[in-house]
């Protein structure tokens, strides 16, 4: 594993930046060539790796495979470039282009149609969740009594329930807020 990242990425990869470095036309295509080569490697070696991993020296004969690409005297990327992979997507490169082309409209229109449904599921969510909410929060609100809520507005120690109020007071329509409002009225208007 170690020798073929080492040798198949890491060597390349440093030779690649030299080319670019030096603006050297020829190497530019001898490394782009390797590079070519080493995704359908790569690509391949996903597959065979499951079904010959079982052959003697498999993993050997892959380093030597990647020592024979990068060798400037067997020139093995470029022989399998020029031989086979350049006359293949030539050929091929009008049907290629044409299913790349449909792969992503398609995969465009996939995430549209899943982008909407996701939103949809999310919005559906976020309407159930809020309405079990407040379905929560006026079930707690219910159970609240009277002397509660005046206890939550902070009249806790001379509180008395609007309802009590009201009920003691057969003058007024409107429930008195508390004790003291409804002594002061109240002696006044006695």
């Amino acid at each position: 594993f170690f020798s073929r990242l080492i040798f198949g990425t890491l060597y390349p990869a440093y030779y690649s930046y030299k080319a670019v470095k030096s603006k050297d036309i020829k190497e530019y295509v001898k490394w782009m060539m390797y590079w070519i080569i080493f995704a359908l490697f790569t690509t391949a070696e996903t597959f065979t790796d499951i079904f010959l991993c079982w052959f003697p020296f498999y993993y050997e004969l892959k380093i030597a495979f990647v020592a024979w690409l990068l060798s400037p005297y067997t020139k093995g990327s470029s022989l399998l470039y020029r031989k086979f992979v350049h006359p293949t997507l030539s050929s091929k490169e009008k049907e290629i282009d044409d299913c790349l082309i449909q792969a992503k409209d398609r995969s465009y229109d996939a995430l549209v149609h899943f982008g909407k449904r996701g939103l949809n599921v999310a919005a559906t969510a976020a309407v159930m969740a809020a309405s079990k909410g407040q379905g929560a929060l006026s079930e707690r609100l219910r159970s609240f009594s009277m002397q509660d809520l005046s206890t939550i507005r902070g009249d806790s120690s001379s509180a008395v329930p609007p309802s009590v109020t009201v009920r003691t007071s057969s003058k007024q329509s409107h429930p008195k807020p508390s004790r003291s409002a409804s002594e002061g009225t109240g002696s006044s208007g006695k």
